[in-house]
Order: C-alpha cells, then sequence, then structure tokens
C-alpha cells in the first residue's frame, strides 16, 4: 500500500472528488452526540475526518490506515484535531492504538472495496461500536441502473486500483446485525453506483 501511495498521496483528494460520490453524505448522517468519540477506517489523507470535524467541532475524532505514506499526509492536513494510528483494519485494536476500546461512531469510506478480507474488517469494525453505537459504510455499488457501457468502462478502471465492488455488503451486515441483535439501513445511492448502510449495535 505504501508503494502504491507513496506519489498518489499527493493528488489523491484531487482526482477522488470526481467519482467517490456519497462521502459526504455519510459525514452527515453520522450525526454523532457532543462529546462521542468517531473513528474513520481507512482514513487516507485525511480529508473525510477534516470535513467531519468542521461538521462536529465537539466530538473526539480518530483515523486508522494502514498506509503510513497516506498517514503522513493526513498527519499533515489534520494536525491535532484528530488522533491517528497506522494500522490493519482486521486486526486492529482500538485500546492499544488509541487507548479506546469502544467508539460511539465508526465509518468506512470507499475502503471496504480495497480491503481483501472485507469480511473480517466489518466483523472487527462493529465489534469495536459502544452501545447504541453505528458503523456507516460508503462504496461502489453494482451500477445496474446504469447504461451496460459505462458499467464495464467503471469496473476496467477499478481494476487498475485493486477495487472490487461488494454486491453483498448489505447481507453481510444483516448477517453481522443479527448475531449481535443490532438494526441495519441501507440506501442504494445514484442509481446504483454506490450503497450507503448503516449497522447500529443495540444499547
Amino acid at each position: 500500500m505504501d508503494r502504491t501511495y507513496r506519489h498518489q498521496r499527493l493528488f489523491y483528494d484531487l482526482t477522488r472528488k470526481y467519482y467517490l460520490f456519497g462521502r459526504d453524505r455519510l459525514i452527515a448522517g453520522l450525526d454523532p452526540k457532543p462529546g462521542a468519540h468517531v473513528l474513520e477506517i481507512a482514513c487516507g489523507t485525511g480529508r473525510n475526518l477534516q470535513v467531519a470535524i468542521r461538521r462536529y467541532p465537539d466530538t473526539a475524532f480518530y483515523g486508522l490506515d494502514i498506509s503510513s505514506e497516506m498517514l503522513t499526509t493526513a498527519r499533515a492536513t489534520l494536525r491535532q484535531s484528530a488522533n491517528l494510528a497506522q494500522g490493519d483494519a482486521c486486526t486492529f485494536e482500538g485500546a492499544h492504538l488509541f487507548r479506546r476500546a469502544k467508539f460511539d461512531r465508526i465509518f468506512i469510506s470507499y475502503g471496504i472495496s480495497m480491503i481483501p478480507d472485507w469480511h473480517i474488517a466489518l466483523t472487527n469494525a462493529s465489534a469495536h461500536l459502544a452501545p447504541g453505537g453505528e458503523l456507516h459504510v460508503v462504496d461502489f455499488h453494482d451500477q445496474n441502473g446504469l447504461p451496460k457501457w459505462f458499467r464495464s468502462a467503471l469496473y476496467r478502471w477499478l481494476e487498475r486500483f485493486h477495487v472490487t465492488p461488494r454486491r453483498d455488503l448489505k447481507s453481510t451486515l444483516d448477517r453481522l446485525a443479527s448475531g449481535i441483535g443490532g438494526t441495519t439501513r441501507f440506501q442504494d445511492l445514484y442509481r446504483g453506483y454506490a450503497q450507503y448502510a448503516v449497522l447500529r449495535r443495540p444499547r
């Protein structure tokens, strides 16, 4: 990952804004209470955290990413406004990295499609939710409402960056929620271009 993003991090946000749709909708949907603790998994350059910090100034923010190169940019962007750490989404321990075992909100924006063991990453994220906490995920979907030529071109483009849309995200989160007695919400965005899902842990 560091080899991939060593140079990409310098222009990542300029290019991704044209096709990573739904990120700001997710941030608006977080709606944490003042004093809440919010973690972004696969925080990258810190762009989403920067937007969220401005929107929710009375909230403590944390960011996790496997790439030290991306975290270099994130630290320069966020400075002391968020607690950042390097770690694997599938195996990280919040208590070890952040001295916090549970979070009120956890979000993953266009990261699940890049994590090979994404089912494990979602399981680990849900285990870090505080009672009543929510896991928010936005990512690519099946493109079924869009022209076939567009879908084919997008998939070829995404393959260049080792990105795989997770068409069974909803069913995976439904199973996770069932196992903890939680609930899920799901939205199909932009005619199937993206998907936005929320898992809520019971109190």
